[in-house]
C-alpha cells in the first residue's frame, strides 16, 4: 500500500450535528483573532483595499440584520448577484448566518437566464451592482416571488430597492446567526447548461467540510504559513466559491480578489506578482490562454505555491509548459457542481500521469460504474461515479423530483462523464455521456482528439462533436480556432487531419475539420458542444429544403 493509499484507508469525515458556513469561515476568526486578514480587493483603478475578519463579521451582521427586517426568514431565497467583490463575500455570509438559501448567478446572465433561476428558486431577495438594475427592472413584474432588490453603488430607495449603503448604515453590527443543522440547506447553485436546462443543485452547509480534502489534495498539503489565494473564476460558480474563496477563509487564508470584465494573460501575470500570490485555481481555458505568453520566468517574479485546475482536460502539452514556463506542477482535479473535488492530483503524494485527472480524493467513494450501478474492473470503461452519503454531496434537484432521481442508481450518483480506472487507482476521462462519438462501431471520446489538435501549433482552441453519417453512424467533426496571423488554408485542413491520425489512430482523426472565430462556452470555460450539435443540426435542416 503506497503513502497516499495509507491515507485514504484512515481517513475519517468529522461532520458536526451543527455547522453554519458563515460562523465557520468567519466569526470563529473573528473572535480568535480579529485584525488577521481576510479579504484583499484591488479596484479597476488598481487601489488595494484590505478587510479584517473582524470587519467582515461587522458588515455582514449589519446585512444580516437588513434582511431581517425586510422579513427574511431562514429557507428563503437569496439571489447573489454579484461578481468578484466585497459585498459578495458579505452577502454569502450574511445569508448563511440567518440559515437562507443563497442562490449564486453570473453577472453575465441575461434578463431571460435570470428570470428562469429566479423564478425557479423562488428567490425573495436579490443583491446587484447598479448597472444590472436594467435587467432586474425588465423581468421583476413577472416574479411575483421577488419581495427585495438591493443595489451596490446605487441611490434608490423607494420601499422595494435599497441602496447596499442605507442597508449597512442602518443596521446593528450585532447579531445571533441561526443555529443550522449540517444538513440543513444552504445553497442552490445552477448547473451550467452543458447538457439540457439548467438544474438548481441543493447543498447543505456541510458541503464546505467536504470540500476540505479536494482543496488539500491538489494544493499541497494546504493552507501553508504564507498562502495567498486567487482565482480568476467568477465566485457565482461553484469552483470560484468552493474551491477558492471558502474553504481559504474557514482555513485563515486571506483571499484576493479583483474584477476582470475578461480574462487578459498579462494582467493575470501581473497581478500574481504584484501581490505575491501563492496559490492559484486557473480553468483550463485560462491557462491555454497563458500558454500564449512567452518568457514569462523572465518577465515576471512569481512566488506561486501551487496552481490547480479542473473542468476540462488540460493534457500533457499544458502540463509541459507549466513545469517548463512556470516551474510548478499543475494539480488537475475533477468534480461537478452535484458533487465536486471528487478525483485529483497531487505531484507531492503520487506520479502525475499526464491526461488522468487522478486519484480520488480521500473520504469520497469513486468508482466506474455499468448501466445497472455494478463496479467495473480496472481498464473497462463506464461511468464516474460517486458512492452516498458523501458530504459534498447535493441534497436534490431544487423541484425537480424526477431529475434527482435519474442522477441515482442505488447509492451511486452518476455523474454523467465516461471514463475508466487504471490499475494503479488513476481515473481517465473520455468524455460526457452524451458526448460519445460512436463511429463505424469505435466509442470515441471527445477530449483526446481536442487535445491533440491544441499540441499543432496553429490550433489555439479545439471541439469535437460527433456528426451523422450514413455509412459509420457519426464521423468525429472538430471546430477550431486558430492562433492569431494563422489564415485557415485548405491545406491547413488535410494537415491538421493527419496531424491526428498519427498521434491517435486512424478511426479517431476528424474527417471534417470547420474553421470557426470562437467556441460556444458557459460562463465558467466549459465548451457547450451541444450547440455545436446544434448548429449541425440546423445545417442539415437547411440542406433538405
Amino acid at each position: 500500500m503506497d503513502k497516499y493509499e495509507e491515507m485514504c484507508q484512515n481517513f475519517k469525515w468529522q461532520i458536526p450535528e451543527f455547522f453554519n458556513i458563515g460562523v465557520a469561515t468567519c466569526d470563529i476568526h473573528a473572535h480568535e483573532t480579529p485584525e488577521a486578514t481576510c479579504l484583499i480587493l484591488e479596484n479597476s483603478s488598481g487601489n488595494v483595499t484590505k478587510y479584517t475578519f473582524n470587519d467582515i463579521k461587522k458588515l455582514s451582521n449589519r446585512f444580516a440584520n437588513f434582511l431581517k427586517s425586510v422579513g427574511a426568514r431562514k429557507g428563503d431565497r437569496f439571489a447573489i448577484f454579484l461578481s468578484q467583490q466585497l459585498e459578495t463575500a458579505i452577502a454569502h455570509i450574511a445569508g448563511y448566518k440567518l440559515g437562507l438559501i443563497n442562490v449564486p448567478l453570473f453577472t453575465l446572465f441575461g434578463p431571460d437566464a435570470l428570470h428562469y433561476r429566479l423564478e425557479n428558486s423562488a428567490a425573495k431577495f436579490i443583491i446587484i451592482n447598479n448597472n444590472d438594475l436594467e435587467k432586474i427592472s425588465e423581468i421583476e413584474k413577472n416574479l411575483p416571488n421577488l419581495e427585495t432588490i438591493v443595489v451596490v453603488d446605487g441611490s434608490i430607495n423607494n420601499g422595494k430597492i435599497f441602496s447596499f449603503d442605507f442597508c449597512i448604515n442602518r443596521a446593528s453590527d450585532e447579531l445571533i446567526p441561526e443555529k443550522t443543522y449540517s444538513d440543513d440547506p444552504a445553497l442552490i447553485i445552477y448547473t451550467s447548461g452543458t447538457t439540457g436546462p439548467p438544474k438548481g443543485a441543493l447543498h447543505a452547509h456541510r458541503m464546505l467540510l467536504g470540500h476540505l480534502p479536494g482543496v488539500q489534495l491538489p494544493h499541497d498539503f494546504f493552507p501553508q504559513k504564507g498562502d495567498l489565494f486567487w482565482t480568476p473564476a467568477d465566485w457565482a460558480w461553484i469552483g470560484g466559491l468552493y474551491d477558492v474563496l471558502f474553504p481559504s477563509l474557514y482555513y485563515k487564508v486571506p483571499v484576493f480578489a479583483c474584477r476582470l470584465k475578461k480574462f487578459d494573460p498579462e494582467e493575470a501575470l501581473h497581478l500574481m506578482e504584484k501581490h505575491g500570490i501563492r496559490n492559484v485555481f486557473m480553468p483550463p481555458t485560462a491557462l491555454k490562454i497563458l500558454r500564449n505568453i512567452k518568457n514569462i520566468r523572465t518577465k515576471y517574479k512569481l512566488n506561486l505555491r501551487t496552481i490547480a485546475s479542473g473542468g476540462e482536460s488540460l493534457g500533457e502539452e499544458t502540463l509541459l509548459w507549466a513545469k517548463e514556463e512556470l516551474g510548478i506542477n499543475i494539480n488537475e482535479f475533477y468534480g461537478q457542481t452535484e458533487a465536486n473535488l471528487l478525483i485529483s492530483n497531487s505531484a507531492t503524494l503520487f506520479k502525475i500521469k499526464p491526461g488522468s485527472m487522478g486519484k480520488r480524493v480521500m473520504g469520497h467513494k469513486v468508482a466506474i460504474i455499468d448501466e445497472n450501478g455494478n463496479e467495473l474492473p480496472p481498464g473497462e470503461e463506464g461511468e464516474i461515479a460517486v458512492k452516498s452519503p458523501d458530504p459534498v454531496m447535493f441534497i436534490e434537484y431544487w423541484k425537480n423530483i424526477e431529475a434527482t432521481h435519474e442522477k441515482f442508481i442505488g447509492n451511486w450518483m452518476k455523474t454523467g462523464d465516461t471514463g475508466k480506472i487504471d490499475s494503479d487507482g488513476y481515473f481517465w476521462f473520455s468524455g460526457r455521456t452524451d458526448d460519445v462519438i460512436s463511429s463505424a462501431g469505435y466509442r470515441i471520446g471527445p477530449s483526446e482528439i481536442e487535445d491533440c489538435l491544441l499540441k499543432h501549433p496553429a490550433v489555439s482552441l479545439s471541439a469535437v462533436i460527433g456528426k451523422p453519417d450514413k455509412l459509420r453512424g457519426e464521423i468525429v467533426k472538430a471546430f477550431v480556432v486558430l492562433k492569431d496571423g494563422i489564415e485557415p488554408q485548405k491545406n491547413l485542413l488535410d494537415e491538421l487531419k493527419q496531424f491526428v491520425k498519427k498521434r491517435l489512430a486512424a478511426h479517431e482523426y476528424p474527417r471534417e475539420i470547420e474553421f470557426v472565430d470562437s467556441l460556444p462556452m458557459t460562463v465558467t470555460g466549459k465548451i457547450m458542444r451541444r450547440e455545436l450539435r446544434k448548429m449541425e443540426e440546423e445545417k442539415r435542416k437547411e440542406v433538405k429544403q
